[in-house]
């Protein structure tokens, strides 16, 4: 809620979230799954803010607005966002002395691609008139790209879009 200077939490694990739908549950897996080198499946989640009670809401699908962050939680989120950020992330405590082998999206590194690498695409965000709109400079960030990497495309049909993902601890990685 605050950029992570000081307070943040995934999931139900900071108080606030206002949930709407009992139609999906917060944290759980979502399903059907994607298959390496088999079928993928796309979700669309959107999060957007109320424009009259300053809310920010998480839309998922087609319309099913799950809940809504109230406006109260966000100090600086409180007229808009400056940055979004998409993409994966992993705790890697070194507890062992090595690279934790948390794999990141799919396991598998961005340049294998489509139907074996996660991805994002349709990446957009929404203005202050509720318009959707592609977004313009994009900056990729790998902090340890022997373990997790990322890419980026353009194209008609994904627009905007990244693979991403990796393996964690390997012999690049330890």
């Amino acid at each position: 809620t605050d950029a992570y200077r000081a307070t943040g939490c995934y999931n139900l694990l900071c108080s606030g979230f206002v949930q709407t739908t009992n139609k999906i549950a917060i944290g759980a897996a979502i399903s059907p799954i994607s298959s390496y080198n088999g079928r993928q499946f796309d979700i669309d989640i959107m999060v957007w803010k109320d424009p009259k009670h300053g809310h920010w809401w998480l839309e998922f699908g087609s319309g099913l607005l799950v809940g809504y962050w109230p406006a109260f939680l966000f100090s600086h989120l409180r007229s808009h966002a400056n940055m979004i950020q998409f993409g994966g992330e992993i705790v890697n405590t070194r507890s062992s002395g090595f690279h934790t082998s948390t794999q990141m999206g799919s396991g598998h590194f961005a340049e294998e691609g489509f139907g074996k690498a996660a991805y994002f695409r349709n990446l957009e965000t929404v203005d202050w008139d509720n318009n959707l709109l592609p977004l313009t400079n994009l900056h990729l960030l790998a902090d340890h790209s022997d373990c997790y990497d990322i890419r980026q495309g353009r194209n008609n049909v994904w627009g905007n879009y990244f693979y991403y993902g990796g393996p964690g601890r390997n012999v690049r990685c330890p």
